[in-house]
C-alpha cells in the first residue's frame, strides 16, 4: 500500500456535519482492511478533534496520512488557541459555552480522549492564533 493523503475542511459551529470527516477516514479505513482496533481509535481521536474545532474554533482543516505504518491526523484552527495545556488535558475541563453544552457537547473529554486514542500526539498553540494537534495512531 502506497501513502493516502485526505484533506477536510470543518466549518465553524456547523453541529449538524461535525463528524463526517471522521466518518469519511472510518469508511475508507474499513474498506482498506485495517485492523478494527485501529479504525476505532483513529475514528474517535479525529472525531474528538473535530468536534473541538467547531465548538471552540473558527473551524480549520484536517489532513490525514495513511501509511502502512501509521496513520497521522494533523489538525489546524485558526481559533483562539489555548490559554492551559495542561488544565485542558485534565478530564472534564471545558471552556464550552451553555449553549454548547445544552446540546450535549463541551463535556471537557475531547483532549483527553485524542490523547487516549492516539499513540502519539503533539499540541502546538498560540494565543490568538490557533492550534495544530497532530496524531499518529500506528497502523500495525
Amino acid at each position: 500500500m502506497s501513502t493516502l493523503k485526505f484533506h477536510y475542511k470543518v466549518d465553524k459551529t456547523d453541529f449538524t456535519r461535525a463528524g463526517e470527516a471522521s466518518s469519511d477516514v472510518k469508511g475508507k479505513l474499513k474498506k482498506m482492511g485495517c485492523d478494527p482496533e485501529v479504525v476505532r481509535k483513529v475514528a474517535i481521536a479525529m472525531y474528538e478533534g473535530e468536534i473541538n474545532m467547531v465548538i471552540h474554533a473558527d473551524g480549520g482543516v484536517i489532513d490525514v496520512e495513511i501509511s502502512p505504518e501509521d496513520i497521522t491526523l494533523v489538525l489546524k484552527d485558526k481559533g483562539p488557541g489555548i490559554a492551559d495545556i495542561d488544565k485542558a488535558m485534565q478530564e472534564g475541563y471545558s471552556t464550552a459555552s451553555e449553549n454548547v453544552r445544552s446540546l450535549g457537547f463541551g463535556a471537557g473529554m475531547g483532549l483527553p480522549n485524542m490523547k487516549k486514542y492516539s499513540d502519539e500526539m503533539k499540541i502546538e498553540t498560540e494565543l490568538g492564533v490557533g492550534t495544530t494537534v497532530t496524531m499518529v495512531i500506528h497502523n500495525t
